[in-house]
């Protein structure tokens, strides 16, 4: 895409992300973990196994993967409330998001009766922090099932790949790949993308902000994402090659 029009953060092109970084082993107590960083977006994801599943999974011979969620009160501009179990709305939105995403690419017959529960934190928040929380917290889930491989808690690695998202959408008429909170807050359409290494899609989460958008917007939009998606795939394995 070659309009650059319109000024963004990094001075990147409409197609470019934000610098990622993707730094693992940042835990010492947890299984595994990883500092997520799409530009001044932070999210501390962590992966801790348990040797236990939930109630409705027991006799099954299968695991769970799930995912906890939440912004730390100076995470933004102003101070953001903690939030109390059981009224958790956009954040138990986002952490079954992270969850679901996850177990796509987790064997949990492999995986054996165990829970492993990803925690994403954000510590800074700039957008795109759902996306930053499932691509970080793909490198902790593996960091961590890798640990009880090599210490013979598990037989065999029960991953069956990757997954990353990214964000994307349309801001003062421009396509745009990795939106930040000004280019978010102000998007007439608004869009994420978790995907697969090798290119399939997990699910597309997109809304017109303030106008409807057509399919050829979307396909324009889905194309800009498994880029970024690609991207971010090669930073993972960067990550856990470590």
């Amino acid at each position: 895409m070659a309009d650059t029009q319109r000024e963004r953060s990094y001075g990147r092109a409409l197609d470019q992300m934000r610098p990622v970084k993707l730094t693992s082993g940042v835990m010492k107590n947890a299984d595994g973990s990883c500092l997520a960083e799409f530009g001044d977006t932070r999210v501390l994801c962590t992966a801790t196994i348990e040797e236990a599943v939930p109630q409705w999974r027991r006799g099954q011979k299968a695991g769970w993967v799930t995912a906890e969620y939440a912004m730390l009160p100076a995470s933004t501009n102003r101070r953001t409330p903690r939030e109390q179990r059981g009224r958790k709305g956009r954040s138990m939105e986002i952490e079954r998001l992270i969850g679901r995403s996850l177990r796509t690419v987790v064997d949990l017959r492999k995986l054996g009766e165990l829970t492993v529960t990803c925690d994403c934190d954000v510590i800074q928040a700039d957008g795109g922090t759902r996306t930053a929380s499932i691509t970080g917290a793909w490198v902790a889930l593996h960091e961590a099932l890798r640990s009880w491989v090599e210490r013979d808690r598990i037989h065999r690695m029960p991953i069956t790949g990757q997954v990353a998202a990214v964000s994307m959408g349309e801001v003062d008429g421009l396509l745009m790949l990795d939106l930040d909170y000004p280019e978010d807050s102000h998007a007439q359409v608004d869009m994420n993308l978790v995907g697969t290494a090798d290119g399939r899609i997990i699910e597309v989460q997109g809304t017109g902000e303030k106008t409807p958008f057509d399919r050829d917007q979307l396909n324009a939009l889905l194309d800009l994402g498994q880029a970024g998606i690609a991207d971010l795939i090669r930073l993972q394995a960067e990550a856990v090659a470590r």
